[in-house]
């Protein structure tokens, strides 16, 4: 007579097995692969690694002349840093920059002791300030002659969220947080 219940596990030196979280799970059968595998074993299906995903990004085109694919900003998430927000520039001039924000103040605008500069006459010298708190970043305007927005929102004071987009003058950023460190 065969018991249904599945074989103890044996005991193993601390160290000497991958940890539960090291290993990658199928999406289609949820079978656990080893961490370096690109194909699930048990049913071949690619596997979801998180340094193979990437975010596009649709160029806004303000003159509504159609982009293609090929305008596309494309971001890998793995390069993305961990610990710290970042804004990426959708729109503008400086479209595909990065800026993280490692300071617990971060200043954009013209003036040259901003922390991020954005360098067009629709940006004031002091347009938007954002604050890491506990509780997550927030966007303040500096009192801006153009305003500043949150997802097409005129905003004075607002906890930025993962995927909001931030605009200053003409320049559109894009807010980033990782959370799977």
């Amino acid at each position: 007579m065969r018991s249904s219940m599945p074989p103890p596990i044996a005991n193993s030196p601390k160290g000497d097995s991958p940890q539960m979280s090291e290993y990658v799970f199928c999406n289609q059968c949820g079978h656990r692969n080893p961490p370096s595998s690109a194909f699930c074993s048990s049913c071949g299906s690619p596997l979801d690694r998180l340094d193979d995903r990437t975010i596009n990004l649709t160029r806004v085109d303000p003159l509504q002349d159609a982009p293609g694919a090929d305008d596309d900003l494309v971001i890998p998430v793995g390069d993305l840093p961990t610990e710290t927000g970042v804004l990426i520039v959708r729109a503008g001039e400086q479209a595909g920059d990065r800026f993280a924000l490692e300071n617990d103040l971060t200043r954009l605008g013209r003036h040259p002791d901003s922390e991020i500069s954005l360098d067009d006459i629709t940006v004031s010298r002091r347009h938007v300030d954002i604050e890491r708190t506990p509780e997550g970043y927030i966007a303040t305007d500096g009192g801006s002659l153009n305003g500043t927005y949150v997802n097409q929102e005129r905003i004075d004071k607002v906890l930025l969220r993962h995927g909001d987009e931030l605009q200053v003058g003409k320049f559109r950023l894009v807010f980033f947080e990782r959370n799977d460190a």
